[in-house]
Formats: structure tokens, C-alpha cells, sequence
């Protein structure tokens, strides 16, 4: 574009240090909060009252905090769940689903051995804690290896496969814990059996120990595909597959792998929020929020552009901004969807600031347009 007697071009950029990430994220989130101020432009002591109740709330209040820390490692679960098809070039759309599974492998161990009924445990209790948190491994694993093999077998989208299995699974779950079902709790409220307090997960200091399997996650998934050679085989397979399969890297394995890795993770989400946070321990009747919920790892995979431990502070950043705005809706009598309206304002400039981490306006001197030729006859008089 034209400016004057320059020209403005957008350019991709040929380095980009780890500081300009950083700066590129923080103006993101700033830019976010100033345009969302209109949202709390109704509240009771305007924008800057309710973003001190957003935050106190989220970060410094110790039950808030506490709730963001268990959104959060949610979040991060389901943020691996995509972020590892991903590095391999395929997209995970079925967090959901496998969030939903994990769920139901996970209260499928207490459910056979009596469900409601359950009053004392037949075995050590730490042994059935730990079985239902690999159940729920295993149940979002083999769901997430069905999309992975009709991907390297037939071809088939996992975009679509992903997409309709999370409808199967909405209602399969619909079925385990309503009326009638085998999840349905003692009472037949709409919800699953709650679980008897020697299957709660291990806490420490009201944090439960899916935290630390989620911050070491983080940590192992950056050291593979930085250090690893299947992480290499991965990274190459996401940049070019053809010229990955011309180097000797299976096709066929490949996306079974990163799916079956990445469903592990949307499984232990699932155990983690049904199974693991205080007040939960069970399937509720609002599960299809948390299924919705599982949407924003894709955002934070994104927005962290594919670390594990940058996804982090991201994640916590949406945990404490969706709990933290939801009670300003409350409290301060906003209307309905702030909270939605906030995290979608806070992806947008997230998704230009990372434009702006891979390109940059260019300026340079327009040439001069060439005059015109002068024709023979002119020249001559």
C-alpha cells in the first residue's frame, strides 16, 4: 500500500526473540481488558470497580484462586489434548468427547463395584483412586485412536470424525447419568452418583494431584519435540508430510500416535474435573459446560503458539478471567454472557498479536513512476 512517498508492505519476519512474544501477549491482554471496559460500563462503580472484583476474586480471594487453579489445570489438559496432533499437522476437535469419556471410565470402576451403594472399599483406596485416573487415561485414549486410525487408514477427515463423535458422546453421557441409567445417582436428579469420600483424589493445600501430572506434562512435551526423536518425526510430519513419508517417517502410525497421546490427555481432563476437584466428584447435570469449557484448550494451544509451558499462564489467565467474570456478572448485575464476551474479545487480540509475532509492517521508498516515452514526432518539433 501507498503512503505519501512511501510504500507499506507486511513482511514475514525473520526472527522473532522470546521478549517479543512476551511484549506481543501483554499488549494482547491489555488491548483485551480497555475494549472489554464496555462491557462493565453498567456496573455499579464502573469498569474499574468490576475489574477489581474480576481479579480479587480470580487471584487473591483464596476460594476463587483455589477454583482458578482447578479450571486452569483443566484447561491445561485439555490445551495437550490438541496441542500434540497439532505439532503433527491434525486437529483435535474432540475434546469433549474425550473429556466425557474419561469421565465415564473413570466412575465406571466405583459404579461396577456397587455405585451408590458403595459404603466401604474392597481394596486399598489409593489403588482404586489410581485405577479410575488411568481408566479415565485409557477411555480418552482408545476414543481419540478412532479418529487417528480412520485418519491414517482412510483418509478421513478428523476434523468431521472428531466433531461427531463429541455429539455421540454428549448424549451417551445423557443416557449413563439420567433417569434409569447406570451412573444415575441415589436421588435421580438428573446427575451421576457422587462418589464416597475414600475415592477423592490426594489434595495438597486444596490442589489435587492432577496438577503436578499437568505441570509436568508442560515440561515433558516441550523437552520432546525439542530434544526427541519422535519429536523431530512429529514436527517434520507436521510441516510436510509427503517430504516426511520421502524421509523414512511411518504415515500409518504417526497420526494413531499423536491422537492416542492426545485423547490420554482429554481422558485425565476428564477425570480431573469430575473426579478430582472438591465439590464436584461426580458427573453433574451441567456436564455439557464443561464439555464447551474444553474449547478454549485449542485457544491456548494457539495463543502459546504450541509450548506446553507457555500454555501455562495462559491457561490460568482464562480460568481466572471466566470464574472471576462470572461472578461479576453476578454480583454487580451485568447482563448474561459477559464472561463468554470477555474470553472472545481476549482471543481476538491474542489471535492479532500473533499475527503481528510472525509479520511486520515495512516501510519503504516508493519508486518514482518511469515517464512516459517520447515519441519521434515530438522529439523532432
Amino acid at each position: 500500500m501507498r503512503v505519501g512517498p512511501y510504500l507499506l508492505t507486511v513482511e514475514p519476519r525473520r526472527t522473532s526473540s522470546p521478549l517479543h512474544g512476551v511484549l506481543t501477549a501483554v499488549v494482547a491482554i491489555v488491548v483485551a481488558l480497555v475494549l472489554s471496559s464496555v462491557l462493565f460500563l453498567p456496573a455499579e462503580g464502573g469498569p474499574l470497580h468490576a475489574y477489581r472484583v474480576v481479579f480479587a476474586y480470580a487471584f487473591a480471594d483464596r476460594y476463587g484462586f483455589l477454583a482458578t487453579v482447578h479450571r486452569a489445570i483443566y484447561l491445561l489438559l485439555c490445551t495437550f489434548a490438541f496441542l500434540v496432533p497439532f505439532r503433527a499437522g491434525l486437529w483435535n476437535i474432540g475434546l469433549p468427547s474425550q473429556v466425557y469419556a474419561g469421565g465415564l471410565a473413570a466412575f465406571a470402576v466405583p459404579a461396577l463395584l456397587g455405585g451408590p451403594d458403595l459404603t466401604t472399599p474392597p481394596v486399598a483406596p489409593g489403588l482404586l483412586v489410581l485405577v479410575m485416573a488411568v481408566a479415565g487415561v485409557v477411555g480418552g485414549a482408545v476414543l481419540a485412536a478412532v479418529a487417528g486410525l480412520l485418519r491414517a487408514r482412510l483418509n478421513v477427515n478428523e476434523i468431521l470424525v472428531t466433531m461427531m463423535l463429541n455429539s455421540i458422546f454428549f448424549w451417551l453421557v445423557a443416557y449413563m447419568i439420567k433417569e434409569g441409567g447406570p451412573f444415575m445417582s441415589a436421588t435421580g436428579e438428573g446427575e451421576g452418583f457422587s462418589l464416597p469420600s475414600f475415592l477423592y483424589a490426594p489434595l495438597w493445600a486444596g490442589v489435587p494431584v492432577t496438577a503436578l501430572l499437568a505441570v509436568g506434562a508442560a515440561v515433558l512435551l516441550d523437552g520432546l519435540f525439542a530434544r526427541t526423536a519422535l519429536g523431530y518425526r512429529i514436527r517434520a510430519f507436521g510441516l510436510n508430510p509427503q517430504a516426511a513419508r520421502y524421509g523414512g517417517i511411518d504415515p500409518l502410525t504417526l497420526p494413531i500416535l499423536v491422537f492416542v497421546v492426545g485423547g490420554a490427555f482429554g481422558g485425565l481432563a476428564g477425570y480431573h474435573y469430575f473426579a478430582a476437584v472438591p465439590g464436584v466428584y461426580k458427573i453433574p447435570g451441567n456436564y455439557g459446560y464443561y464439555g464447551d469449557l474444553a474449547f478454549y484448550g485449542i485457544i491456548c494451544a494457539l495463543i502459546a503458539r504450541g509450548s506446553g509451558v507457555g500454555a501455562v499462564p495462559v491457561a490460568l489467565l482464562f480460568a481466572g478471567l471466566s470464574l472471576g467474570a462470572r461472578l461479576a456478572q453476578g454480583q454487580l448485575h451485568l447482563p448474561f454472557g459477559v464472561d463468554y464476551a470477555l474470553l472472545g474479545l481476549l482471543m481476538m487480540t491474542f489471535v492479532a498479536s500473533h499475527v503481528l509475532y510472525q509479520y511486520q509492517p515495512v516501510w519503504r521508498p516508493a519508486a518514482e513512476p518511469a515517464a512516459p516515452p517520447v515519441s519521434a514526432d515530438a522529439a523532432e518539433g
